[in-house]
């Protein structure tokens, strides 16, 4: 079991109250981490130790940030065993997915580091003469950021990294699933020399996250707020923060559609579906959740795609196996309800549908519609529908029945076709004969509707973590009509 306390200028402190909680491994039973526990007395220290904070590091120049971020990505890269063993223990994920999560989190700081130097402004043509006018880029000052579970390395980073890239300070607040992991983020930013404060860790119980949340986006210092979760928590994120008048960037759920057109290399489309649908068990924002196949292959897709499921090992994580855990006995039996609810309408089960615990098999079911729960809710995990469909407009209307549009895909030998159905997706990401899970540091990832609103990455996030200023230059000695 690890303990943790909070990170608090630079260092580990215990809640105000010195309230403790327990964070379970979902496959052993045993108490991963035991954690801080913060209440409000905790959200004012954390919050006015990152206000403090904001004078010095806004004012540090370039390559001072760069200097340090890229000594905290060298210091995630050297402290690759802390966070796998800290992500098995706290989410049950594999290994493997832990390792990616921190290649991928590293990167992601380079990038935000590459970032320093490219948040400028410009020089705008001015009416007035004698007058020099700008459009100029500032911190905004307290930034929050609020991390799931899910990709816990690659969400908690992404988070801070762009935010402290810009001269802003952060408070992460922790998921409560996955507390050490989180933590972990922080002190690589400390080990690495960021100032103290510019970066502060809060966790907190999960009968307290409602609490922490409100008090964090409602404190006067906090200016901006970034959320990663599902939709139903990011509508109350993003109505708390506009209650406050204060800007959100909200990257919320998905129900990625694959769709697979009657000249689509099926053993590409195959490998893509089996990686997008099942990789981390489906707990992922961009996973595969439909795969929608044209009539015309389907069995041929359906045979090959069921086969390659089939064959894919699960259980703990600590083994070798393709799926590990579910993050919770809930989430689990989540996946016994959708399953029982589409085979009692018609769907047909062409894999898997066991479960032992929280370790559930790669699953399809075929012949999915409308009338099932899994048609339109997001399962986040291994359990994914096939809805056959008759030509290219059936595939699309399909793919846009739904409340979410983060990520889609579409495989096809024509680009040309695939594109001109790409431009009529209702999702803020589609790749073209590749799969729906996909991150690239400079990339800009975010979603529509109810996927939630503002990007994250590269050029696309010095948007949304500055402030946009007009200042000009004028003669002193310019006419007034009065």
């Amino acid at each position: 079991m690890k303990e943790i306390g909070l990170l608090l200028d630079g260092a580990s402190a215990p809640a105000a109250s010195g309230a403790t909680y327990d964070r379970i491994d979902p496959v052993t039973g045993a108490v991963a981490t035991r954690a801080a526990a913060a209440g409000r007395d905790d959200v004012e220290a954390v919050v006015a130790s990152a206000a403090r904070a904001f004078p010095g590091w806004s004012a540090t120049g370039p390559n001072g940030r760069r200097k340090i971020l890229s000594k905290a990505a060298d210091v995630m890269e050297a402290r690759v065993d802390d966070f796998i063993q800290a992500v098995i223990a706290e989410t049950g994920a594999t290994g493997p997915w832990a390792g990616f999560n921190v290649h991928l989190a590293a990167g992601m700081i380079r990038e935000a580091a590459a970032m320093t130097t490219q948040i400028g402004g410009e020089i705008i043509p001015s009416d007035k003469p004698g007058t020099m006018a700008m459009g100029v880029a500032r911190a905004k000052g307290v930034c929050l950021g609020i991390a799931p579970w899910n990709a816990p390395v690659i969400l908690g980073t992404r988070a801070v990294a762009m935010a402290l890239a810009c001269g802003n300070t952060v408070v992460l607040k922790a998921s409560e699933m996955c507390p050490a992991t989180h933590r972990l983020i922080g002190e690589c930013f400390a080990e690495a020399g960021l100032p103290e404060g510019a970066l502060n860790v809060v966790t907190n119980a999960p009968e307290d996250a409602a609490d922490v949340v409100e008090a964090l986006i409602a404190h006067p210092d906090v200016k901006h707020v970034n959320f990663t979760g599902s939709s139903a928590v990011g509508r109350i994120i993003g109505r708390l923060a506009g209650e406050h008048l204060k800007p959100s960037l909200l990257e919320l759920g998905g129900k990625a559609p694959l769709i697979v057109l009657d000249d689509a290399d099926l053993d590409g489309a195959v490998n893509a579906a089996i990686f997008g649908a099942f990789m981390n068990q489906g707990q992922i924002c961009m996973s595969t959740e439909r795969i929608i196949v044209d009539e015309k292959v389907a069995d041929a897709f359906v045979e090959k795609l069921a086969a390659r499921a089939s064959a894919l090992p699960a259980g703990d994580p600590r083994g070798e196996v393709a799926l590990g855990a579910l993050v919770s006995e809930a989430a689990a039996e989540k996946m016994d309800a959708l399953i029982a609810d589409a085979t009692g309408k018609g769907a047909k089960l062409v894999a898997g549908g066991s479960r032992e615990g929280t370790i559930v098999a790669a699953t399809l079911l075929d012949g999915v519609s409308e009338s099932m729960r899994i048609y339109a809710e997001e399962s986040f995990g291994p359990v994914k529908s096939i809805i056959r469909v008759k030509g290219d407009e059936e595939a699309l209307k399909v793919a846009n029945d739904t409340e979410y549009g983060l990520s889609s895909a579409i495989f096809s030998a024509d680009v040309s076709r695939a594109m001109a159905l790409a431009n009529r997706l209702e999702t803020g990401i589609c790749h073209i004969n590749g799969p729906t899970v996909g991150d690239e540091p400079q990339m800009p990832f975010g979603g529509v509707k109810a996927s939630g609103y503002g990007r994250f990455g590269g050029r696309a996030a010095i948007a949304e973590f500055t402030d946009l200023r007009w200042i000009t230059i004028e003669d002193p000695k310019q006419h007034y009509p009065i």
